[in-house]
């Protein structure tokens, strides 16, 4: 018998095992989400569920250079690789950060009620007006003092590779004057590919030095400055390609994560 005709059923029943945990931890964390009162406990009690998930899938998750985190208020930017990339970062990092999320996420079954539950800011990619009005929504959010996510590309492509990234968050970051730390997550497009089945396996997210933001009224290509330096500093920490050539997507500038999804994500 050769050897693909028997890891194929073997990948198959690893995918239906890992899509019941899923749907099973999913469901507990929605539980727990509609339970407790404050959003510090709900974010706090998923970043426990995220991290039982990837530990019941076999994807332990290893977090490097933790101590680049400052210790108040920042922003986080990651390259974005596969869906399962949210629940990664929850698991990672502290409960005191939100997400900012494309809007079609809102009305993915359990996946929008989680993310609601949970804080997360939800913006329009392609309704400019609105865009607009969601991002001084999240710099309302940011002046208040939460800790922010993106995923700067807004999206990731089939093959391994960085993309462009939009401006969303190193405006928030200059305009209310947050230091920006950018990360790179590894192993999320093995056990999670954007066209196949889950596979276990080793993620790890690291992060890297933080970068400190110019004030923008001193200077007026301080956001562009500040995007351009966490794109070089993830793209040479992540060793993959430069895919800001192929970047051919007709899309308004945003601070939306991803595309949208079939399976929700916590």
């Amino acid at each position: 018998m050769s050897r693909t005709a028997i890891l194929g059923p073997l990948r198959l029943l690893y995918a239906a095992y890992a899509i019941a945990a899923f749907l099973a931890v999913g469901l507990a964390t929605l539980v727990l989400l509609l339970v407790l009162p404050r959003v510090g406990q709900r974010r706090a009690a998923a970043r426990r569920t995220a991290r039982a998930f990837l530990w019941v899938a076999g994807m332990p998750l290893t977090v490097r250079h933790a101590g680049h985190l400052p210790a108040g208020q920042c922003v986080v930017v990651c390259n974005h690789a596969s869906y399962l990339d949210g629940i990664v970062l929850t698991a990672a990092l502290p409960p005191h950060f939100g997400f900012v999320i494309k809007r079609e996420m809102a009305d993915v079954p359990l996946a929008g009620a989680l993310l609601r539950r949970l804080g997360s800011q939800f913006v329009e990619r392609f309704d400019r007006q609105r865009s607009a009005a969601d991002a001084r929504r999240v710099l309302r959010s940011a002046s208040r003092g939460d800790s922010m996510v993106f995923f700067p590309e807004g999206t990731f492509p089939d093959t391994p590779g960085l993309l462009k990234f939009h401006s969303g968050a190193f405006v928030t970051a200059v305009r209310v004057g947050l230091p920006l730390v950018p990360a790179v997550v590894r192993g999320t497009r093995h056990a999670l590919p954007p066209r196949g089945l889950p596979a276990p396996g080793a993620i790890v997210f690291e992060l890297l030095p933080v970068l400190a933001t110019v004030d923008g009224s001193a200077d007026p290509q301080a956001v562009p400055h500040l995007r351009d330096r966490a794109r070089a500093a993830i793209l040479a920490a992540l060793g993959e390609a430069d895919l800001t050539c192929c970047d051919d997507t007709d899309r308004p500038p945003d601070t939306a994560p991803a595309r949208s999804a079939p399976a929700s994500r916590p």
